[in-house]
C-alpha cells in the first residue's frame, strides 16, 4: 500500500513547505510519519482522542501501553501537567531540547489513552530538526510513539515501515536513513528524589551529576 503523499524532506534544514503541509494535516487531526532522532516516529494531535484513538489502531497497540508526546516549548508545560517539581527544571535545562522524556503527573484533560490510566505523561522537546521545525510551527503537543507496529522493532528508513503503517499515513516525510542508536532516556519526575525508568542516550551517571543524587 501507498501513503497517500511521500514528501522528501532535508533532516538538516527541512523545507518550510515541507512542515508547512505537514502542520496543517495534523491540525485537521490527520497522521504524519516523521523522522526523528533515531527512528520514524508517527504523529497526531496528542490533545485530540480521535486522532491519539488512529495511532493506537494503525501500530495495533495495546490500550495499557502509554504514548509520549513532543511538545515546542516549556510554556506549554502548565497546560499539560500538575506540577514541575526542581529537578525537572534542572534536567529540562540541561538536556532539552534532546533525547531525554520526563513523565509528570498529568492534567485531568489529557487523554487516559495517552497516561494508560496511570495520571502520568511522558514529555519531550526533540532536538532532530524536522521534529523540532514540527513542534515549533504548531500550537498543541503531538504523539511521538515510534512508526512500527507493536512489540516490533522501530524503522530507521521508510522501506522499513509496515504497509499498515504506509496505507493510512496521510504524510511521510522522507529524511532518508536515520543513525538509530540509543533510544530517549525516560525519568519520572512525580517524586523526589528522580526514577529513572529507561537508560538510554542521556546515562544514569549524567542524571546522579546533574541531580547530585
Amino acid at each position: 500500500m501507498k501513503a497517500k503523499t511521500i514528501f522528501s524532506i532535508d533532516p538538516v534544514t527541512p523545507e518550510p513547505d515541507r512542515i508547512t503541509k505537514a502542520g496543517k494535516i495534523l491540525q485537521e487531526n490527520g497522521v504524519v510519519i516523521f523522522p526523528a532522532k533515531c527512528l520514524y516516529g508517527i504523529a497526531a494531535n496528542a490533545l485530540d482522542e480521535t486522532a491519539i484513538k488512529k495511532i493506537f489502531h494503525l501500530k495495533q497497540r495495546p490500550w495499557n501501553k502509554p504514548v509520549l508526546i513532543l511538545i515546542r516549548d516549556e510554556k506549554m508545560l502548565p497546560d499539560l501537567v500538575t506540577s514541575i517539581s526542581l529537578e525537572a527544571y534542572k534536567l529540562m535545562d540541561a538536556f532539552w531540547p534532546g533525547n531525554i522524556t520526563l513523565v509528570f503527573e498529568a492534567k485531568k484533560h489529557i487523554s487516559k489513552f495517552l497516561t494508560a490510566g496511570t495520571c502520568k505523561i511522558g514529555i519531550r522537546i526533540p532536538s532532530h530538526p524536522v521534529a523540532k521545525a514540527l513542534v515549533e510551527y504548531l500550537n498543541f503537543p503531538i504523539t511521538g510513539t515510534s512508526a512500527n507496529l507493536s512489540s516490533q522493532g522501530g524503522c530507521s528508513q521508510i522501506d522499513q515501515l509496515p504497509p499498515a503503517l504506509i496505507g493510512p499515513a496521510d504524510l511521510i516525510l522522507d529524511a532518508g536513513r536515520l543513525k538509530g542508536g540509543k533510544g530517549s532516556t525516560i525519568v519520572d519526575v512525580t517524586s523526589s528524589p528522580v526514577t529513572i525508568i529507561r537508560e538510554g542516550e542521556v546515562s544514569t551517571n549524567q542524571i546522579i551529576k546533574l541531580l547530585e543524587i
